[in-house]
Parts: C-alpha cells; structure tokens; sequence
C-alpha cells in the first residue's frame, strides 16, 4: 500500500511542529512534505536582538533543507491555491496531491494597506530589514523615533514593546537619548488588551518608567513625507518603524477556507477546518475567546495547533493513541529592557475570560527565552 501523502503549507512554528509529530507518530506509513516560499526558518525574536546588536540574524536562521534529514520532504516554493475538490495543492512549480492537508501559511504583511507607507529599511515584522532598522538606530543623534502599530490583528503583540525598550537601551548607551523622543503607538485603547489589565499595567507601567510615550487610540489611515496621519491628528518621526497590517495569504482566501479575513475552525481541538481532512494553524487562523477578543497571533500557540493537527492526523491514518489536544494554554517572553524579560502566561480559552497572569521582570526569565529558541531550534532544524 502506497504511503498516504501528508501535505504542509508554511515551515513556521505550525508547520514544523506538525511536520516533526507526524515523522514521529507514522513512521514510513506517510509521505510528509512541507512547502514554503523560503529555504530558511528564523523566529523573530531575532529581529529585536538584532536591532538591539545583541545577536546575529544568522546566529538563530536554520536552513529548511535540514528537514529531509529527517525523512520529511522539502519543496521551496510559492503556493498558489488550494483546490480543495481535488484534493491538492497548486505551487508555481507544479501540483501536490494530498490525503492530508495543515495549512499554516501565516500571515501576510500588507504595508500597501496604508497609502504612502514606504517600509524600507523600517519594517519593524520583515526579518530581512533588521540589520537597516539597526543602522539607523545605531546613527540616530536627535529627533523623534516613532514605533507605530498600523493596522489590526498583528502577530506577536508584545513586540512593538519590546522594540521600544531594547532600542532605549541602545540610545542610553550610546549618551543620546536625551535628545531623541521615544514612543509608540496603536490603534487600541492600551497596550495589550487580550492579556489583561495587569499585563498592560506593567507594560505602560514601564514605557512610563523610561520616559517613552504611549499613545493609545491613534488609528493611522495614511504617511505623508514624514508625518504619519491619524484619523484626528498627525505626528512627524525622524525615524518610523512600522507593524504593517496583516492580512491572510491570498491563496487561503481564494480557496475558501477563510471566513472573512481569516480561517475558522470547525474542531478547535483539533485544529480541523469546515473540510474534512484539512487543519489550519498559527497565524492564518481566528480563534474567538469567550471575551469576544481573538487568540493572539503567536509562535506558541501555533506550535501547540501543529501538534494538536498532526495527531489528529496520525489517529486517522495509523492506529488511534493519545494526543494533544489544543486547550489555548500559552505564554510570551516580554523583555522590557536593562537586560531583563517578564513573561505572561495563561489559559487564554478559559471562561468567562482569559485567566492570565504577569511574573515581575527578571534577568532569568530572559534566560528563558533564549532557551526557548535554542531548544527549537535544536529539535526542529
């Protein structure tokens, strides 16, 4: 009998996650392969310590190609559609039948959303311009330096934060921070609102503490020159860096797997979409909490979501065994500056709300997360 063909989209914490359960749990008795449009894997986490020059870029990138040591199949391609009547996966290169499809395409960054917006060499998401956004940073003498969130939902929530304290760092250090304004803003009405009070307490407790401005509320519609444009008002930065909107991939649009924007579960447990044999994971998907928010868009959650499908997957196709099952029990490393991190942990699908809660920051717990992408990294690539 011929080995049942497991398909995955995006090599991502979902992607990976899944990839490695099901080699584990099926052995032989499925063909895995994962596509993605890039021959590499870097969390981004990395890009915040490279703007800070407190690591490399390439000290936390992996080659994809590593994977088919591992007996799972890579194809670096761009995915085109998903024909889910046909059960297959159309890339530029060529089709990919499935028996088995994970979807985790992620999200797209859309910085065309916001007219005017030029994100070269300030596009606070895109791994490839760290090292320009550091530059930058790194040559700064005076003015106003500008964290902006310009569009809803985006991945990651706490690193705009994050962004703002490590580059206070770098301006203290360099004995010019008394000249340069620091701030950050967002369209929401506080800095993470999914966490809870106590997470945004700490967070703006802290911006407070280190003189950088947060400004809550400030929907941007447009750039102008130097000037981001609000809906009320405007403001000029000498230096912006930007969180472009996000938007799901448009081959998941197209294929109708998305309900509005984003991919819906119909088994949130599993991770299973409306389509039988089809699971969806990480960013490219809206999960509700009882609050009326959404999950936050994060690795952790994605990588829980991988798993979770792949055993699913692994109980339809061998024999039937225990699984994980996706519960939305998450946490986030926030560094917040001076060497130190705090992390917010939580059982996020919890009614009638999230119950999170907030550690004081510490330098151990930053230790914690350079252990959380070494340790990934390790067992993944």
């Amino acid at each position: 009998m011929a080995p049942a063909q497991v398909v995955i989209l995006g090599g991502g914490f979902g992607g990976l996650a899944a990839a490695h359960r099901l080699r584990d749990r099926l052995g032989e008795a499925a063909a895995i392969t994962l596509v993605d449009r890039r021959d590499w894997f870097m969390m981004g986490l990395r890009i915040l310590w490279t703007i800070a020059g407190r690591a490399a870029r390439a000290g936390g990138t992996r080659s994809l190609a590593t994977l088919r040591r591992r007996g799972i199949r890579f194809v670096q391609d761009q995915v085109a559609g998903i024909d889910l009547e046909r059960k297959a996966v159309v890339t530029a290169g060529g089709t990919l039948p499935y028996d088995a499809l994970v979807v985790g395409l992620g999200a797209e960054l859309r910085p065309d959303l916001i007219p005017g917006y030029r994100p070269e060499g300030s596009n606070l998401y895109d791994p490839e311009q760290a090292e320009a956004i550091a530059a930058r940073v790194a040559s700064i003498t005076e003015g106003r330096v500008g964290i902006g969130i310009l569009g809803l939902p985006y991945k990651c929530p706490p690193a705009p934060y994050e962004a703002a304290f490590l580059i206070d760092d770098v301006l203290r250090a360099r004995g010019v921070r008394g000249r340069v304004e620091l701030e950050v803003f967002t369209p929401q009405p506080s800095s993470l609102p999914v966490a809870g009070p106590a997470a945004c307490a700490a967070v703006e407790g802290r911006l407070a503490d280190r003189a950088i401005a947060f400004l809550p509320g400030r929907k941007a519609v447009a750039v102008e020159g130097t000037e981001v444009v609000f809906e009320r008002d405007r403001r000029a930065y000498d230096l912006l860096i930007g969180v472009p909107p996000h938007r799901a991939p448009t081959p998941v649009k197209t294929s109708g797997l998305a309900t509005g924007e984003w991919v819906r579960l119909a088994d949130l447990a599993i991770c299973e979409t409306a389509v039988p044999g089809v699971f969806a994971v990480g960013d490219v998907t809206e999960v509700p909490l009882a609050n009326g928010m959404m999950l936050p868009k994060a690795g952790v959650f994605a990588e829980a979501q991988g798993r979770a499908a792949a055993d699913a997957i692994a109980d339809r196709l061998a024999q039937p065994g225990p699984g994980d099952r996706f519960d939305g029990v998450g946490y986030c490393f926030v560094e917040m500056g001076e060497e130190m991190a705090t992390a917010v942990r939580g059982r996020f699908l919890a009614t009638p709300e999230p119950l999170i809660e907030i550690a004081e920051p510490s330098a151990r717990t930053l230790e914690e997360k350079r252990a959380f992408e070494a340790t990934r990294l390790e067992a993944w690539l």
